[in-house]
């Protein structure tokens, strides 16, 4: 990730919860994901903004 391109503002984590447990969610730097243990999913983040469908979540292996 260069500079220029979006990145996710940690502070979000604050906020959000997972749309499907309403549990907490933890960031994934690698990955670009916000991933609920509970949901047992992760949440993409696409141009800095995080993706809170569960229909667009990957479950977790």
């Amino acid at each position: 990730m260069t500079d220029q391109d979006p990145k996710f503002d940690r502070r979000m984590l604050e906020a959000l919860i997972c749309p499907q447990s309403h549990g907490t969610l933890s960031y994934d730097a690698d990955r670009q994901e916000l991933v609920s243990r509970a949901a047992n999913l992760a949440y993409p983040i696409r141009d800095g903004i995080p993706v809170m469908l569960v229909d667009e979540a990957r479950v977790l292996d």
